[in-house]
């Protein structure tokens, strides 16, 4: 599998690991907190729009007033008074976000419900109390159990002098307030608060809007009055705003042949101001029951006048600063920088970690914006969004796959930044794109999956390598290496070894006569003869050379084990050669083996960009010069004294001293016949007969001798040794052997 292949499947194991764990509560309670949270601190405070007033209950305003800091206890006559006065200066809408479900002050009660009557433009907010209640509509998939409020009614003599009563639920702290709610499922559909300030406040376009629905529906909308005053006397602004709900929510498609109809009418089209407040209300009517809010910045942010100083408007001014509110919507509540424990404060993306929140009030002052801009915040489609997380998965595993770590890093870092920013853009335009998963669940994904598939990748390289190397190195002259390559270097050291060197004879013929092909098959199958059994008594194989081997056996000093193990693999190649000869399609290949020990130079030898693991020294030579012995001698396993020095369990026999070719020390050398165990009398006595020939020999008793090398050639049938040893003594008969005799051979040839 190719490298782009593997980060094309990370790719999308990445993206679909994202859509897996997207509809968890858990991952979209984090894509609101802390998603929408990040868009907003990177977007920053937004110039709110100027339709929308905040009339402050706050610590000011009790101060100046000289009344306690709990609204629900303010004189109501004090409400009357700035009701008439937000009346007089032009407010077309006003919405009361305090508590009266309990009357007080009967002189006070009749001035605040006499003010609303005349004014018929007042909401009160229907007060809250806590229940249970869920966040999931139709439109989201999404479902939140929170500790929220249920409605409750305000005073009879209120309700029915102000033009509509409504709630607006919103959940308590530890919640963060992201969404509200245009129409209360709890509370039997009722419109809430920012619904009805914006059907009335849109009430000089009332009369447009229901002909275009008239229009886009004439069976449904038929009924509906066209004129203002008769619409909401007659039936009461909440009933009309249900009745046309009921219309969008029975025919989701009216929505767009109104667009149509209004995109149609010249005369509409030509209004902005007209135009902008009937899109609002269709917007508001197609829209979900659940929307996000997109708040403007901390508390404050929408225009806010005391409570104290709104009773000193005069003539769109207090004092020598201009303030008008003509024509615009107020909103009169509990709004102050106020901490976590007031009744009426909330927790939002604004709120500071020193305990400051915003007022409800406020939020529903925000929600009244949006829905008049038409700008609540949207999540993306669920196609777009199904897009985005596979594509942002698919190119965040292929850049984490296909490049090196730290590359990888600055990529999907600089990646990753690129889509803040579009994402922050996006969100200025109102449009919520998905923070969280991509961010902080596709990335660190993508990255350590990366990184984990390529430490496999790379580990199961070096264990490809390693293996490979094995087949040409000790197992730990490997693993030293895999840990640090200088160890090439630094890695040689004097140790005590047995080599062992073999050689076939008439090798040279048979690669004259076979194909290269046919000749490589076979000499893999003649070493794996040979290389099986040098492995399994301990040793390794350092090196071959077309028809030979030197294998090894080392350790830190003489060891009788060591050499033991060296004797049994010899005999073991001999005897798996033996079985090699005698299958059908072998050819005969007879193999020379020697075997000498002491202390060498193990380590890589070589220069520049060319090493070989192989053994320097005396010894290494001198396991050469015994196995070409064996072509003198007629006899194919040599061992030095060395080697056989000590040991039990094997049948040898001295073949005498010689002084090798090329060397100054004569070495005494033995054949190595078997195991003891397995051979019989008459080697056992050939050994003995030879080695009183060998006494003979080293006391130049030369027809002796003969005549004992002739017995052994009795006992075996045919012995290369005694030959060699009866033709020299013939020699030695003739032409005596240099003085002083010590037995020593000089062999002159190799």
């Amino acid at each position: 599998m190719t490298r782009l292949w593997k980060a094309i499947i990370l790719g999308l194991l990445v993206g679909i690991a994202g859509l897996l764990v997207s509809p968890f509560r858990f991952m979209l309670s984090a894509e609101e907190n802390v998603g929408m949270g990040l868009l907003f601190r990177l977007r920053g405070a937004s110039k709110a729009p100027s339709d929308a007033v905040v009339v402050s209950i706050d610590k000011e305003s009790a101060e100046n007033l000289n009344l306690p800091d709990n609204p629900d206890k303010w004189p109501r006559s004090l409400h009357a008074r700035l009701t008439e006065n937000l009346i007089r200066e032009g407010a077309r809408v006003i919405a009361f976000d305090i508590h009266f479900i309990e009357p007080r002050s009967p002189q006070d009660d009749i001035l605040f419900a006499k003010a609303m009557r005349n004014a018929d433009n007042v909401i009160l907010c229907e007060p809250l109390k806590t229940k249970e209640i869920s966040a999931a509509d139709e439109a989201t998939s999404e479902a939140e159990d929170h500790n929220i409020v249920k409605v409750v009614q305000p005073i009879g003599l209120f309700s029915h002098s102000a033009v509509a009563t409504a709630p607006f639920t919103l959940p308590r702290i530890p919640f963060k307030v992201n969404r509200y709610w245009t129409f209360e499922t709890g509370a039997g559909d009722s419109p809430t608060v920012p619904v009805i300030a914006l059907q009335l406040f849109t009430m000089q376009v009332y009369g447009d809007f229901i002909r275009l629905l008239q229009k886009a529906s004439p069976n449904q909308a038929g009924n509906l009055r066209v004129d203002t005053d008769t619409a909401i006397r007659s039936a009461g602004i909440k009933k009309v705003i249900n009745e046309i709900r009921a219309i969008f929510e029975n025919d989701p498609s009216v929505a767009g042949r109104m667009l149509g109809e209004l995109d149609s009418s010249e005369t509409l089209s030509a209004d902005v101001k007209k135009r902008r407040l009937i899109k609002a209300l269709i917007d508001m009517y197609k829209g979900a029951n659940n929307r996000y809010i997109d708040y403007y910045g901390p508390p404050g942010t929408i225009t806010t006048i005391p409570y104290y100083r709104a009773l000193q408007l005069r003539e769109g001014a207090i004092g020598d600063k201009q303030i008008n509110i003509k024509n615009k919507a107020v909103f009169v509540g509990l709004s102050e920088v106020l901490l976590a424990e007031r009744k009426d404060s909330f927790y939002t993306v604004f709120s500071r970690a020193n305990g400051t929140f915003i007022g409800g009030v406020e939020i529903m002052a925000t929600a009244f914006s949006n829905l008049l801009a038409d700008t609540p915040l949207k999540p993306i489609s669920l196609p777009s969004y199904i897009s985005i997380i596979l594509l942002w998965g698919l190119l965040a595993g292929i850049i984490c796959r296909m490049f090196p770590v730290g590359v990888a890093a600055l990529g999907i870092a600089g990646m990753s930044i690129f889509y803040v920013v579009a994402a922050e853009y996006m969100f200025k335009h109102h449009s919520w794109y998905p923070i969280v998963i991509p961010l902080f669940l596709q990335v660190p994904i993508a990255f350590f999956g990366a990184v984990i598939w390529n430490y496999i990748d790379i580990n199961k390289e070096r264990q490809n390598i390693k293996t490979a190397f094995e087949h040409y190195l000790p197992k730990d002259v490997v693993d030293q290496l895999a840990k640090d390559i200088a160890f090439i270097q630094t890695g040689s050291r004097v140790v005590y070894g047995i080599c062992l060197f073999t050689d076939a004879q008439q090798y040279t013929t048979l690669s004259e006569t076979m194909d290269p092909h046919e000749l490589g098959v076979f000499m893999n199958r003649y070493y794996e003869a040979m290389f099986k059994p040098v492995k399994q008594n301990g040793g390794f194989v350092s090196g071959v050379i077309g028809d030979s081997m030197l294998a090894l056996w080392v350790s830190a000093s003489s060891e009788t084990s060591l050499r033991n193990n060296a004797c049994f693999a010899v005999l073991d190649i001999r005897k798996a050669l033996q079985q090699f000869e005698q299958s059908p399609d072998a050819v005969q290949l007879k193999t020379r083996i020697g075997l000498h020990c002491g202390q060498i130079l193990l380590g890589h030898i070589g220069a520049l960009d060319h090493y070989e693991y192989t053994p320097m020294g005396d010894i290494v030579n001198t396991a050469s010069r015994i196995e070409s012995l064996n072509k003198q001698l007629g006899t194919n396993l040599l061992v030095s004294e060395e080697v056989i020095n000590q040991l039990d369990g094997f049948l040898t026999r001295e073949l005498g001293k010689f002084r090798l070719k090329g060397k100054v020390q004569p070495i005494v050398i033995y054949e190595l016949m078997g195991r003891l165990e397995e051979s019989d009398e008459k080697e056992r006595k050939s050994c003995t007969v030879y080695a009183e020939a060998m006494d003979a020999f080293r006391m130049q008793a030369w027809d002796e001798a003969i005549r004992k090398y002739k017995d052994v050639i009795e006992y075996l049938g045919e012995d290369g040794p005694s030959q060699f040893y009866i033709n020299l003594c013939e020699r030695y008969k003739e032409q005596p052997p240099e003085e002083p005799w010590e037995g020593v051979v000089r062999m002159d040839k190799k």
